[in-house]
């Protein structure tokens, strides 16, 4: 019997597969919420929730709270994407505006919902997912370069409000994630330099877990060779 809970959003994706994969065999109760029955595939107990919905987050967060045998000890924010949307002067507001909300409002409502939870149970650790794109920017992605500075920033105030409360939050900051949407939009690149989901799982384990108690307010590189 697992004796705690992490909730994992985007947990059906490239990187979301691993990273449940990499929970559930470390005995962990994982719960993700999906936007449909057809995404449930892997180790965990799927829950049908609108991360954009304020009120479906809360029912999705109870449901991972709701297991007094494993209370809800952690949160890892994976919900995110990117779009190359051109230099700053040809982006449509609005085309930027999509990449904050995508890449930030799933994880402030998330974390929002689930910090009453985790210090309910004593502490526990929240994990975000942001870029290398947000310490070392590119032309021609300003919204999704801003969103994911945005989730580092979050993720530092979320660390410095609650450090003395008992919950951590840490991020890590991926290059290019070799999954097959990335493959597909980018087939001639050097996949060999990407990292692999596989290699990322464990690093987010960890910082969700009691062996990184020390830690709090970290970005953690997980480049690869990119």
């Amino acid at each position: 019997m697992s004796d705690r809970t992490v909730l994992v959003t985007g947990g059906t994706g490239g990187l979301g597969r691993a990273v449940t994969t990499a929970f559930a065999a470390a005995g962990w109760r994982v719960v993700a919420p999906v936007r449909s029955a057809t995404e449930e595939k892997g180790d965990a107990t799927y829950v049908i929730a609108d991360l954009n919905d304020p009120g479906a987050v809360e029912e999705a967060v109870s449901t991972a709270a709701g297991e007094a045998a494993a209370p809800l000890r952690a949160v890892v924010n994976l919900v995110g994407g990117y779009a190359s949307t051109g230099l700053v002067h040809e982006t449509p507001y609005e085309a930027f505006e999509a990449m904050l909300t995508l890449n930030l409002r799933a994880t402030y409502l998330v974390t929002h919902a689930a910090l009453p939870h985790l210090l309910a149970a004593g502490g526990g650790a929240v994990v975000c997912v942001s870029s290398r794109a947000a310490v070392a920017p590119f032309p021609g992605a300003a919204g999704y370069i801003t969103a994911k500075a945005a989730v580092l920033a979050f993720a530092g105030a979320v660390a410095a409000e609650y450090r003395q409360k008992g919950v951590r939050c840490n991020t890590v900051l991926p290059s290019v994630i070799d999954t097959p949407a990335n493959r597909a939009a980018q087939p001639d690149a050097d996949h060999s330099r990407w990292v692999q989901p596989e290699e990322i799982a464990p690093i987010i384990r960890y910082l969700a877990s009691d062996e990184s108690g020390p830690t709090s307010g970290a970005a953690v590189p997980v480049y690869g060779r990119a």
